[in-house]
């Protein structure tokens, strides 16, 4: 909408100035900062942020009246683990509809809807929004902490992640990296164009950089389709699993919301990308900065409620969309590897998980008290909130670990 305004104001400002005239446009100049991303990713973050708060309320209340409380797993189930919870029973849930609606009236509001990168992050986590919004809604229909059972929930992340993968590849606008020709000639005499095409099927790593300029490991063509649905089914996942306590899962989403924000900003400046940085570059891709800052704007207003004790949890309305915006929203920056840097923290618990159930399947023995990771330090003596800090500031080294990484040659 924003950009909308800036667009009218540009074309009525040389209008004026073919006219040789000053009237509304030129006492309205100011209207130019519209046409700045930082500035826009700035006042999405701020505009998620508000909403949050001030809407946060009456969703609590809404979610009360409805009685939709967060179903807390018995003590057979998770043993002295149900102690420690025990008061987080009623707790509201699916307060990700919070967090999903700030970002999309922010990103209605501040982006530009219809640039493919924006949109296709967009789609994604509305769509794993609905599926984590039907899950919740079973769980707290049959009052269990089953819901929506594995292989269906599974199915649904596969046709949605294949979907946004497949847009991905064939969308000429996302899937053409590099420079055109009459870029290279405007901003770099000289600029190879070997050195600056990068096809969409190529996987990039920040320290893998070739003479020629590339920083692309392998080129797997059609087969990045699996590999893209890959990413942004483990990333969903993975954020989900982290979800298990008290703002664990929201300090995070903001730390690498924050941090991929930067990178698809730096992707989608001529000289930063191609000739400083040496990472992928799609004029496009800017964009997604203010998607990405709006949901770190949403994750700290929701964070005002859901920090220890949490009056709201997320749910899998917010965990699955949020993995799922975040997942693709590094498929494109062309950064996927340097998600497992970046988003360390999800993927520790993740990975906590499988090796978890993999002993247990081949040796009968667990390596961990509980899993995922943070039920571990729980009951290994850390208070929640010892876990929840510390897993932050882990998760804020990592970010800015990645973000280092993009320099070094």
């Amino acid at each position: 909408m924003l950009y909308a305004i800036y667009e009218w104001w540009k074309a009525a400002f040389e209008a004026e100035k073919l006219a040789g005239v000053q009237e509304w446009a030129h006492t309205f100049s100011f209207l130019n900062l519209l046409s700045y991303i930082t500035f826009r990713a700035a006042l999405g973050c701020l505009l998620a942020f508000v909403l949050s708060i001030i809407v946060g309320p009456r969703v609590i209340r809404r979610l009360i009246s409805l009685k939709v409380g967060q179903p807390i797993r018995t003590a057979d189930e998770v043993h002295k683990l149900a102690e420690l919870h025990g008061g987080k029973v009623g707790t509201p849930t699916m307060g990700g509809v919070l967090i999903l609606g700030s970002v999309l009236i922010s990103v209605f509001v501040c982006a530009r809807p219809l640039n493919p990168f924006v949109a296709v992050c967009s789609c994604t986590m509305a769509a794993l929004g609905l599926l984590g919004f039907c899950d919740d809604y079973k769980k707290v229909k049959q009052k269990k902490s089953d819901g929506v059972s594995a292989r269906t929930k599974l199915f649904w992340q596969l046709v949605v992640a294949v979907v946004a993968a497949s847009f991905i590849y064939f969308k000429k606008e996302i899937s053409g990296f590099g420079a055109s020709p009459e870029e290279i000639q405007k901003n770099l005499a000289g600029f190879s164009l070997g050195k600056d095409f990068l096809g969409i099927g190529e996987v990039c790593f920040p320290l893998y950089k070739t003479e020629g300029g590339k920083s692309s490991i392998i080129d797997l063509g059609i087969l990045i389709i699996p590999f893209f649905a890959a990413v942004i089914i483990g990333c969903s996942n993975a954020v989900n699993l982290t979800d298990g306590l008290d703002g664990l899962a929201t300090g995070c989403t903001i730390t690498v919301a924050l941090a991929y924000g930067i990178l698809a900003y730096l992707a989608g400046h001529f000289y930063m990308a191609t000739d400083y940085l040496v990472i992928p570059y799609n004029r496009y891709v800017g964009e997604l900065a203010v998607l990405l800052l709006s949901l770190a704007g949403a994750g700290f207003g929701f964070l005002w409620f859901n920090c220890h004790p949490a009056k709201v949890f997320m749910g899998d309305t917010g965990s699955l969309a949020i993995g799922g915006a975040l997942g693709t929203a590094a498929i494109c920056v062309k950064q996927e590897l340097l998600l497992v840097i970046i988003g360390g923290v999800f993927v520790m618990e993740a990975m906590s998980v499988m090796l978890q159930v993999g002993s247990f399947k081949l040796r009968k023995k667990r390596i961990f008290a509980m899993a995922p990771i943070h039920h571990h330090f729980e009951l290994r003596g850390w208070h929640e909130s010892q876990v929840i800090i510390r897993f932050w500031i882990m998760s804020i080294m990592l970010a800015l670990f990645g973000l280092a990484l993009l320099k070094i040659v």
